[in-house]
């Protein structure tokens, strides 16, 4: 593995190596040496907490240096092809971090660079926030095979990449959607030619029948960023989506309940669920750091 740009880079065997490392560098996060010497470029051209933080403190605590830029902060801002800067990028750092609007953006950057290119987040997959739901998912239930996972709400980059990684994992992924806001149906149909399964995989309109029985609850906010137009015409579309603790207790039960923040409190999921005792939200959250750190020694361990 060169680039991750996607879920759909990883084999299973591949994806279950990773999440191992991450579970042992969370019981263990003493400070390292795998990135000593080496300087990560961390590009955001979207609003970053969770990755930007997540990304910069994992960098240092694997003994190398991030260096995050804003794309105000580099002649991308002022016309530059994104090829072009990843082609001069390769010549100082030893790998690039990119949160960014098209998936296309992300594949030329990472075709010209020569070195290796990591997906902070696109309009099409959230790759990253995956490893971290698929470790946090784990440490609560000891496995993912057999597991089903309800994401309830818009079918977004994070719906792509958890339809990804459930049929790596075994899991089936369950998506309940307003009528218009469906994940691509080139995700869904790649998902369940992964798992080998049609059933693996279920795209609805009720919310009720996508969170029946589920072990997993997770949803997102209704308008990701460069949507804050559409924000209250979609409130109302998504009203009856929202996680209250009437559908978490359709849930099965034990069901935990996710949210890859931020969260809009009272929008798509109500107080009473996210402080509730299901939530692992913020365990989710940390998982970030420690994911993130397995995929930066999987990628660039030893280089340099």
């Amino acid at each position: 593995m060169q680039d991750f740009l996607s879920i759909d880079d990883l084999d299973g065997h591949s994806l279950f190596e990773l999440l191992d490392v991450a579970d042992g560098l969370r019981s263990d996060r003493s400070l390292r040496d795998d990135l000593r010497g080496q300087t990560v470029a961390l590009i955001f051209e979207k609003p970053s907490t969770r990755t930007r933080v997540s990304f910069e403190v994992a960098v240092a605590e694997l003994g190398g240096h991030p260096l995050p830029l804003s794309s105000a902060e580099l002649q991308l801002g002022r016309g530059e092809t994104i090829a072009d800067t990843g082609q001069v990028l390769s010549r100082y750092v030893h790998g690039i971090v990119v949160r960014t609007f098209g998936q296309d953006r992300l594949e030329e950057l990472a075709a010209a660079a020569s070195v290796p290119v990591i997906n902070a987040l696109t309009d099409r997959e959230h790759p990253c926030q995956a490893l971290a739901d698929l470790q946090t998912i784990r440490g609560v239930f000891g496995k993912l095979e057999g597991l089903t996972l309800a994401y309830v709400g818009d079918g977004n980059n994070v719906a792509h990449s958890l339809l990804l990684a459930g049929a790596l994992t075994g899991m089936q992924v369950r998506v309940a959607h307003p009528e218009g806001y469906a994940p691509n149906s080139d995700v869904v149909d790649r998902a369940r030619r992964i798992a080998g399964s049609d059933d693996a995989v279920v795209v609805t309109t009720d919310p009720d029948d996508g969170v029946d029985g589920a072990d997993v609850v997770y949803t997102d906010v209704w308008a990701s960023m460069g949507q804050e137009s559409e924000a209250e015409q979609r409130a109302g579309v998504f009203a009856p989506y929202r996680v209250d603790q009437r559908l978490m207790d359709a849930a099965a039960s034990g069901g935990i309940f996710l949210h890859c923040l931020p969260a809009h409190r009272g929008e798509e999921v109500a107080d009473e669920v996210i402080d509730g005792p299901a939530s692992h939200v913020f365990d989710q959250a940390e998982n970030r750091l420690h994911a993130q750190k397995a995929l930066l020694i999987r990628l660039l361990g030893g280089v340099g």
